[in-house]
């Protein structure tokens, strides 16, 4: 518990903002729910009041190295207050608690021995309480049948124990102000790989993962030579047997298709920019899947909202002004690292070692509509690879300047940068969803597109809070066209484009998820892939009627196009999506496989059933 008498405020005025920052209706209800200070259920503490203690905390930092922490505390309140910056949404919760976790993300290791998995089950839990993110390569463990011990016994296999850590996310609840997230990886070639595509093809399974399948250049190679490639026990690394290449990519296509899962992750391509590949291969992701890191590394995120650094009127970037959050950005996620506790011993040394920081954006989609660039064309994907190419130049800039005042980060000696100058981070920028911290900044999130001009968005234990784009309403207003019934329409619909009383300038420009092709949305992944460091969240979204064909080719463009992974979701494919605006029976018999003939699991009702033999899915 906080103990309150020891929690001190000092709000002040900021450039004339007296009221203190503008958050929307929505967003104090997220801040009540979610990040204010409370004592004995009571909420203790104004909004305005948070955000000084963030920037009092953060800036704290500067006298371990001799500065006076004002002038920086100072200019971090201003970028708080404007709602142009935000960290990471533990450190907003935690800063200035006792002990207090301020860390997005975290990977644990899972080896193969029941004493190692239940450490790791209880590591998770010790993070997840505080607010953090997991994520989990369950690569290393045995198949199931495999040989256990010496007793001759059978291993469960992977799945079994994924569904513990499930259900102990469940228990944690994340002391109820952050629901428990975990990413779960395979690799491709485990033995156990199909049983883990469809595991969530049952909606009440892992509910509280996201899985992924990390999938090796020697898969891609064996999928367009139309060739088997190799399953290998990961206890002996032998090849057990071989499956059709084309056969598994299909049923990783149309699991994503049905429910949205499994994503794939390139995992040879994360390695071959592993920043330290001499500490070891990155196996897993965070949650969200943007933050590929090694064992025991955590990362802390901030995000700029890029809308607010547009000249309208001249329809361009405001480079000098974004130069200085980017550069403040930088110097309070390195803060973060110094301040933060950690929650294990090996998790702090790894994590001050690499001192690995995310700086992303926020905004994108507002920002467009501001240059008055539609998201779905190529002036906008060139202008958002320019900004991204911008971000990286300067935050590295601000890590350099950061190493000569502070020192570069211990293992710069053995890691990719080594050859050039000093660093303070081993990477400086990540592509982050911001789901709730766009909420507070009042923005579009990360670097999608607007979900809909009009939309209910379900956040925080069911609540449903209506929203409409209020530059959309500004401009109907402004320019007459608007009108309560118009809105109103648009509210059953989502999106403007086609709609009659909308000029067809204001169509193109307020470009939502589904009016987006899905080559687009993979075009600006891979555009801002090209110059992050560790990777980026980006949802492809696909409309209700698209194909499990649609799928497969936007997870081949991706993997074409550079990037490190794609996560696809189409409309409705999943009960209690956060935005919202039948099979035939088969004639023969289901029980065998009408392709090796080898006995098929019982799948419940309405399920694909899938051949754990050769891959065939009675979906596909």
């Amino acid at each position: 518990m906080v103990d309150c008498a020891n929690v001190q405020y000092q709000g002040r005025e900021v450039d004339g903002l007296a009221a203190g920052p503008a958050f929307s209706t929505n967003a104090r209800t997220v801040l009540e729910r979610r990040y204010l200070l409370r004592h004995e259920g009571r909420v203790i503490e104004q909004p305005h009041e948070l955000l000084d203690r963030v920037a009092r905390t953060l800036a704290s930092v500067d006298a371990r190295y001799g500065l006076d922490p004002a002038p920086f505390e100072a200019e971090l309140r201003r970028a708080l207050y404007r709602l142009e910056l935000l960290p990471n949404s533990p450190t907003l919760m935690n800063a200035g608690k006792p002990e207090g976790q301020l860390a997005a993300c975290f990977v644990l290791p899972v080896a193969d021995s029941l004493p190692e998995i239940f450490d790791s089950v209880k590591w998770a839990a010790t993070i997840q309480r505080t607010g953090g993110g997991t994520g989990f390569s369950f690569s290393r463990l045995r198949p199931s049948g495999d040989r256990v011990g010496l007793v001759g016994g059978a291993a469960s296999g992977p799945l079994p124990f994924i569904d513990v850590f499930d259900a102990a996310t469940d228990a944690i609840k994340q002391g109820g102000v952050r629901r428990g997230a975990n990413m779960a990886v395979l690799r491709v070639d485990h033995p156990d790989v199909l049983e883990f595509i469809t595991a969530k093809s049952d909606p009440a399974r892992l509910t509280n993962f996201n899985v992924s399948v990390a999938v090796t250049d020697a898969f891609m190679r064996a999928l367009a030579a139309g060739e088997p490639y190799a399953l290998v026990n990961p206890r002996t690394g032998e090849r057990v047997r071989t499956l059709d290449a084309r056969r598994v990519w299909t049923l990783i296509t149309q699991m994503a298709w049905q429910s949205g899962e499994p994503g794939v992750l390139f995992i040879d391509r994360i390695n071959a920019e592993n920043p330290t590949p001499t500490l070891g291969d990155m196996e897993a992701t965070n949650p969200c899947g943007e933050l590929p890191l090694l064992p025991y590394e955590s990362c802390n995120l901030g995000s700029i909202d890029v809308g607010k650094f547009v000249d309208a009127e001249q329809r361009v970037w405001d480079w000098p002004r974004l130069r200085e959050v980017v550069h403040l950005a930088v110097r309070m996620l390195d803060n973060v690292i110094d301040l933060n506790h950690y929650p294990l011993p090996q998790i702090e040394r790894i994590t001050r070692d690499n001192r690995k920081i995310g700086v992303g954006v926020m905004g994108l989609a507002d920002a467009f509509i501001r240059l008055g660039v539609p998201y779905d064309s190529d002036d906008a994907i060139a202008r958002g690879e320019e900004l991204a190419a911008f971000l990286e130049r300067e935050t590295v800039a601000a890590s350099e300047q950061l190493a000569r005042e502070r020192g570069a980060f211990p293992n710069f000696g053995v890691s990719r940068w080594k050859a050039g100058p000093p660093r303070r981070n081993a990477t400086t920028t990540t592509i982050a969803p911001t789901g709730t911290i766009s909420i507070l900044a009042g923005c579009s999130g990360g670097i999608e597109p607007l979900f809909a001009v009009s939309f209910v968005r379900q956040v925080l234990e069911g609540a449903r809070l209506p929203e409409v784009h209020p530059l959309f309403v500004a401009r109907a207003e402004a320019e007459g066209w608007g009108s309560d019934a118009l809105y109103r329409e648009i509210a059953t619909r989502g999106s403007v484009r086609g709609l009659a009383g909308v000029p067809e300038a204001v169509q193109r420009a307020f470009a939502t998820a589904y009016d987006v092709s899905p080559d687009f949305h993979v075009r600006m992944q891979a555009a801002f892939q090209r110059h992050v460091h560790n990777s980026v969240s980006k949802t492809i979204n696909f409309p209700e009627r698209a194909t499990a064909d649609d799928v497969r080719l936007a997870y081949e463009d991706a993997y074409r196009l550079g990037c490190k992974g794609v996560t696809v979701y189409r409309d409705r494919s999943r009960a209690g999506q956060v935005l919202s605006f039948g099979t035939a029976a088969p004639t023969r018999d289901a029980s065998i496989c009408p392709s090796c003939a080898a006995a098929m699991p019982e799948a419940r009702a309405g399920a694909c059933s899938v051949c754990l033999a050769c891959g065939y899915a009675s979906c596909a």
